[in-house]
């Protein structure tokens, strides 16, 4: 049996998680207040305090550093680098400090793990962070000289869950070609040609409408309404990621309200809904194109996935590509203890971050 020892840093919480091989034995989400949080200048400042939470949560709990085997932590953003398991460097340390990719509370899962690894004498990994970077230089033309397309996906979530799902439909996840959907507040939707994935719509700024971001805008209008004097930059970007989608349409980010609404006859509620479905479905369809056509399988993940009625409006427009398979929510927690134990086990090797994040 192996024990591992899980991190996974948000903007208000530490979510920690001792497993024995696959299973958690011990979690729990360490909640930060607000008003603490707000004298650390720098999220990295605030590393020290985040720590002594999880050493005091392990002594309450019974558990010493020394009983560990590995400590594995949520990816921030670092270099981009290809998806896979890397073991902590000096390096990426400074990478996340600095903040080479941007500043992120996930910046601190790395910095933590790094330092509870090296009190027990073990090595500290991170896995398929947020900046990861695989995608083909053809999917990097924006359009524009002056701007590129970057890679900006729920990488944890994908990998483990079409790991998950090849290995119960009998794929293999190194051929055979997926596209891929985190359905969150953010939605990622990736095509996955034999375990690379080689573009993607960045979550952020592109492709279909989530829960709380805007997607592709019209970019004239976008220009105008910048130009308009209504808005700061900082004002504007927040509408596109935080406010738009269906924050923006309906007031609300939580699909369940959107349904009962629909559910109560309101008929906005319906076509915006049936929109961002449209616009997913739409999505797929594109990176079936950039896999000519050959795909496997379609997987759609993510706390959305729960939900009948946009699934099923997602397969009714994609089932002619490929098979669709439905794995809602998400487990982060596990995806990290289970690449921890491919690496126990040797069934993965880990990656150089040094020599992967340099070279590029």
């Amino acid at each position: 049996m192996k024990s591992i020892l899980t991190i996974n840093p948000g903007s208000t919480t530490t979510k920690v998680a001792v497993f024995h091989d696959e299973r958690a034995v011990k979690e729990i989400s360490l909640s930060h207040d607000l008003e603490e949080l707000k004298q650390y200048e720098d999220i990295s400042d605030q590393k020290p305090m985040r720590e002594r939470a999880i050493v005091a949560w392990l002594t309450n709990e019974g558990v010493s550093l020394t009983d560990l085997d590995i400590i594995i932590s949520r990816g921030g953003l670092v270099r981009p680098i290809p998806t896979g398991t890397y073991e902590v460097t000096d390096q990426m340390i400074e990478d996340l400090r600095v903040g080479y990719s941007g500043i992120h509370a996930s910046n601190l899962g790395a910095q933590i793990a790094q330092d509870l690894a090296r009190r027990a004498g073990i090595r500290a990994y991170i896995t398929d962070p947020v900046a990861c970077d695989e995608m083909d230089d053809v999917a990097r033309i924006s359009g524009l000289p002056e701007l590129t397309r970057r890679s900006n996906a729920h990488y944890l979530n994908i990998k483990a869950v079409g790991r998950r799902v090849c290995q119960e439909k009998g794929l293999d996840p190194l051929k055979d070609n997926l596209i891929i959907c985190h359905l969150g507040g953010g939605i990622s939707v990736v095509p996955s040609r034999a375990g690379r994935i080689v573009d993607s719509n960045n979550a952020n700024e592109g492709g279909p409408f989530s829960p709380e971001r805007a997607g592709t805008l019209p970019v004239a209008d976008l220009v105008r309404l910048a130009f308009s004097g209504s808005f700061t930059e900082k004002e504007l970007l927040k509408q596109i990621i935080g406010r738009g989608g269906l924050m923006g349409y309906l007031g609300t980010n939580d699909g369940r309200r959107v349904e009962e609404r629909i559910a109560a006859g309101d008929a906005q509620a319906a076509l915006i809904y049936e929109a961002m479905g449209y616009q997913i479905a739409k999505e797929v369809g594109a990176c079936a194109a950039v896999l000519c056509g050959e795909v496997r399988a379609i997987i759609l993940t993510g706390g959305l996935a729960y939900s009948k009625a946009l699934t099923e409006e997602i397969r009714r427009r994609t089932s002619f590509i490929a098979p669709l398979f439905v794995e809602p929510g998400e487990d982060e927690m596990k995806a990290l203890a289970e690449a921890g134990l491919r690496i126990l086990m040797h069934e993965e090797e880990a990656k150089d971050y040094d020599k992967e994040a340099l070279q590029r």
